[in-house]
């Protein structure tokens, strides 16, 4: 996994404005500074190598989870107590965690409480992406109640199995685990009130997909509400650069501004971004909150 190595950009603003036909900008010029028209193909690489990386890296944080604990944020996948502080089930109300089978706290590897500031209303239906080991779907399935339902949205196996046996250890039954990528939800459109999510969307290499396909899944009218990883705006190259560092949370995370522009461009409003707490040097944990106009039905 050292071995890849993640560029934050690779040719000055001003060549990427002239580099590109109007038309094939946003595909071939990619979310950020843009590496040229060449760099479409490099980009959609990246995003492979990313995901497989993610992948192998939570597969064993699944597996391990059944032992140890886990954690987004360690070499070893094992949660230090050290990283408990800011990462991790030690997020949650003591009422929640308790609710839970041991298992599914276990394997909580997120930087928040999305289902905490989410607002979910019985009858609801609520989509977590990059749904881990379950516990925010379970949470959800309880406040939505018997005549709404949670769908988890993962792309590992392992933490698929997993979760699917929390929730029969649970006995929770209005559950719904998928199999997929964030970048392409295996959802109809409008069909949900609620996407959550909690410490997944920085993992993505495409981020600006993810929002404009939570866009799309999304009733209009319906809330946006996720604990995520914001970088700080002078966040270092050897950070950006360290595929430890994307893994562990960090290295891929957008600045608030960036976070707001691309929620911005998905058709989402009312955006609310609140710091939280401090996980790295140059990146902190916030709760980003937008809703999706009503009118948004009637032009997709």
């Amino acid at each position: 996994m050292a071995d890849l190595e993640i560029k934050s950009d690779c040719c000055e603003p001003a060549v990427q404005e002239t580099c590109c036909e109007p038309e094939d900008k946003s595909e071939c010029c990619g979310d950020g500074p843009g590496c040229g028209c060449s760099a479409g193909k490099d980009k959609q690489a990246t995003t492979v190598e990313i995901r497989e990386v993610v992948r192998e890296r939570y597969a064993a944080a699944a597996i391990d989870a059944g032992s140890h604990g886990a954690s987004c944020c360690d070499n070893a996948a094992v949660i230090t107590p050290e990283q408990r502080a800011v990462f991790g089930s030690n997020l949650y109300e003591d009422s929640d965690r308790d609710a839970l089978p041991e298992a599914a706290q276990l394997a909580s590897l997120g930087c928040g409480n999305p289902t905490a500031v989410a607002d979910l209303a019985e009858g609801q239906v609520v989509l977590d992406l990059g749904s881990g080991g379950g516990i925010d779907v379970l949470l959800s399935a309880s406040r939505v109640g018997p005549t709404g339902k949670a769908y988890g949205l993962d792309m590992t196996d392992e933490m698929l199995d997993l979760a699917r046996r929390n929730q029969q250890e649970a006995g929770v039954e209005n559950v719904e685990f998928l199999r997929g990528e964030i970048e392409n939800i295996p959802l109809p459109d409008d069909s949900v009130d609620v996407v959550i999510s909690n410490c997944v969307i920085n993992l993505s290499g495409d981020k600006p997909k993810v929002l404009r396909e939570a866009a799309r899944v999304i009733r209009p009218g319906g809330k946006f509400a996720v604990s995520d990883v914001i970088a700080d705006p002078d966040m270092d190259d050897a950070t950006r650069e360290d595929i430890q560092a994307w893994t562990g949370c960090i290295a891929g995370a957008l600045t608030r501004d960036a976070f707001e522009q691309h929620l911005t461009d998905a058709g989402f409003d009312e955006i609310q971004i609140e710091e939280t707490h401090r996980v790295h040097d140059y990146a902190a944990s916030a709760i980003i909150r937008a809703t999706l106009p009503i009118e948004c039905g009637s032009a997709r």
